[in-house]
């Protein structure tokens, strides 16, 4: 999956021009560290496609009062912007895969499991120099979900599992984006 990430990545980055940009999102930082880059190609006036990839593998704490929410994620999507690309207002949807593993938060019980979904965001990219701008968004995904959720951490007592849709809470943007 990273690898597949890399891939798209270097496919993008080999596209050359105004048109490409990367970013983090600093808000996925504040969640238990989760690192994240996404790359944007610009092929139209108000048109972008961008894949992104996030990844968190920490735990905080140990045995059954670890706090964790880890994951490995990829995404692909396409976003419209009136004005200009990289410019001012915008609005995107996304295909997206999360393995997931998270638990600790507000009880001792850990979910893990795989989500497939789409997802759709609004927001705002201002200018901050000729290469670097701040977005600021929120987005939403649904899908579905295949999960198993433990009694705690450590315990291996199987509580629930299954599947199930789901709409969360997907971004919530705070990034910083250089464009080359």
């Amino acid at each position: 999956m990273i690898a597949t990430a890399a891939l798209m990545l270097a496919a993008i980055l080999a596209l050359a021009g105004q048109e490409l940009s990367l970013s983090t999102n600093l808000a996925d930082y504040v969640a238990l560290g989760t690192m994240n880059m996404e790359a944007t190609y610009g092929f139209a006036r108000h048109w972008s496609v961008n894949a992104g990839v996030k990844y968190n593998s920490f735990s905080f704490g140990e045995g059954e009062k670890a706090v964790q929410l880890r994951q490995r994620a990829v995404s692909a999507g396409a976003r419209f912007w009136p004005w200009h690309i990289y410019s001012g207002w915008w609005m995107g949807a996304k295909l997206q895969y999360q393995e997931f593993n998270e638990g600790g938060l507000v009880s001792p019980e850990t979910s893990e499991g795989d989500r497939y979904g789409t997802g759709l965001a609004a927001g705002y990219s201002r200018m901050l120099g000729k290469h670097f701008n701040l977005d600021l968004g929120l987005g939403l995904w649904a899908g579905y979900s295949v999960y198993t959720t433990y009694a705690c951490q450590v315990c291996g007592r199987k509580v629930d599992s299954g599947s199930r849709f789901f709409v969360l809470p997907n971004d919530v943007i705070l990034g910083i984006n250089y464009i080359f």
